[in-house]
């Protein structure tokens, strides 16, 4: 079921991260390893459970009739590895790695010359704001799940985004303190905008087109799934190109 109203999915994950901020600044690292790897494995299940039925929009009917009965998962297969050589080229998940290095060391430096207390938890805050906006803003469930609820296909990603976000927050607020509950600013200003660009495609994209995203969404999630179940570390972020070629290609192939 489509959102009351679009943005629901991220009011719930800063909401989410609010909490695990509250959770981990106060409990400090009291949470055993072992339960966070445990709810990680799970959530990692629940994931490919929400992948697999996002792939299921291969077999959506629009895009049979777009693109004719056999040809929907060619389309996925050649975005999966178009938008995969695109991305490796241009070395998405290095490059993003080497971006939030580059802004730590940035904003860190940015603290007051000289040592003491009131210093070291300045730049303690700022860790935690900048690692936590990284890894709540630059991962793939952030992409996709904002579209995909802006698209009018409802927040479950988000929600599931959430969930991995509070458990998280948990653990980085036990380290860093409440500089991660001040990466709710980046959250808001990331998944809102990639919203409202959802919202403005889903007026000129075609349920093919659309459901060729989806279907593609789904595989990079079942990466994301195996990521957090600790299989194979996958580079997601090369792939998220994929999402752009898959309705191109229903275009061009449609066309023609």
């Amino acid at each position: 079921m489509a959102p009351v109203f679009p943005g629901v999915g991220t009011l719930v994950n800063v909401l989410a991260v609010l909490l695990g901020s509250a959770v981990g600044a106060l409990a400090g690292d009291r949470l055993p390893e072992r339960t966070r790897t445990v709810v990680t494995d799970g959530l990692g299940l629940v994931t490919l459970l929400i992948a697999a039925s996002s792939a299921v929009a291969v077999t959506d009917p629009a895009l049979a009739r777009a693109v004719g009965g056999s040809a929907p998962m060619l389309i996925v297969l050649g975005a999966i590895l178009l938008g995969g050589i695109t991305g490796s080229l241009l070395r998405l998940e290095d490059r993003l790695e080497d971006l939030g290095a580059l802004l730590q060391r940035v904003l860190v430096r940015r603290g007051p010359a000289g040592g003491g207390a009131p210093d070291e938890a300045r730049v303690r805050f700022v860790q935690g704001f900048v690692v936590s906006s990284l890894v709540f803003c630059v991962g793939p469930l952030t992409i996709l799940g904002s579209v995909e609820e802006g698209l009018g296909g409802g927040p479950e990603q988000l929600l599931l985004k959430s969930a991995l976000d509070l458990f998280a927050s948990i653990a980085f607020a036990a380290a860093f303190g409440w500089g991660v509950a001040a990466s709710v600013v980046s959250l808001v200003v990331v998944q809102g905008g990639l919203t409202l660009l959802g919202a403005t495609l889903g007026d000129v994209v075609p349920d093919a087109q659309l459901a060729a995203m989806t279907a593609t969404g789904g595989l990079l999630l079942i990466g994301v799934a195996l990521r957090l179940l600790d299989l194979k570390q996958v580079k997601v972020a090369d792939l998220l190109p994929s999402l752009l070629v898959a309705p191109l290609l229903v275009w061009a192939v449609s066309s023609f």
